[in-house]
């Protein structure tokens, strides 16, 4: 018997079926938001259980973005810090940037956490965790400056987590197409179906986990 393939549709599909489901009424943006946020949350703690025991108090890093995969990184550093991580997040950019729903969730962290900017040449200490939250599925042009920025992460020795891929690549590209830098990273989750990318990130040893949004 063959094995059911996984879905895969263009990061065009996956943006339309989001807004299809906002524009009926099925679901707001924010919903959606903290959906895919305790997604990560418990992609977080199935991979890596030794940082959910009790009487821990794990360190985490988490770089947000400018977009709304930067929103989906403010509800899993507010869930973590409900759990008794600490956390020190990061943000490149501007918070009067941030799209509707992602501003409103860089709000309700700021009632319980800093956001800090983003360096050009940061140091992250040594975290027990490393959240990229820095671009998602929108992004498909080469990043410029981010060289050191990757480094860095890439220091810590940490686990890294993507939020739906490594900041820097192009959804709907193969990985040996890109000759630009990307992020390094130790786990891709990404939302509702596979890209194009992720069965190439895949097919390379990169461990991808498709979470539902209920869509």
């Amino acid at each position: 018997m063959n094995e059911k393939q996984p879905q895969i549709i263009t990061s065009a599909q996956m943006r339309a079926m989001e807004a299809t489901a906002i524009g009926t009424g099925s679901v707001t943006g924010l919903e959606l938001m903290e959906r895919a946020g305790t997604g990560l949350v418990t992609a977080i703690l199935a991979a890596w259980p030794e940082l959910a025991r009790p009487g821990t108090a794990p360190r985490a890093v988490i770089l947000c973005g400018p977009g709304n995969n930067g929103g989906d990184g403010f509800v899993v550093a507010r869930q973590l810090r409900k759990r008794g991580w600490r956390v020190a997040l990061y943000l490149y950019g501007g918070a009067e940037h941030l799209p509707p729903d992602a501003r409103a969730n860089h709000d309700r962290w700021c009632k319980i956490g800093r956001v800090n900017p983003l360096p050009a040449k940061p140091d992250f200490g040594t975290p027990d965790l490393i959240v990229d939250a820095l671009f998602g599925i929108g992004l498909s042009r080469p990043l410029t400056g981010f060289d050191t920025i990757f480094a860095a992460i890439s220091r810590t020795q940490a686990p890294v987590l993507s939020v739906d891929l490594p900041s820097g690549r192009d959804a709907d590209a193969r990985p040996d197409t890109m000759d630009w830098p990307t992020a390094p990273t130790s786990l891709v989750v990404t939302f509702h179906a596979l890209k194009p990318a992720h069965a190439h990130l895949r097919a390379r040893g990169v461990p991808v986990i498709v979470v539902p949004l209920g869509l």
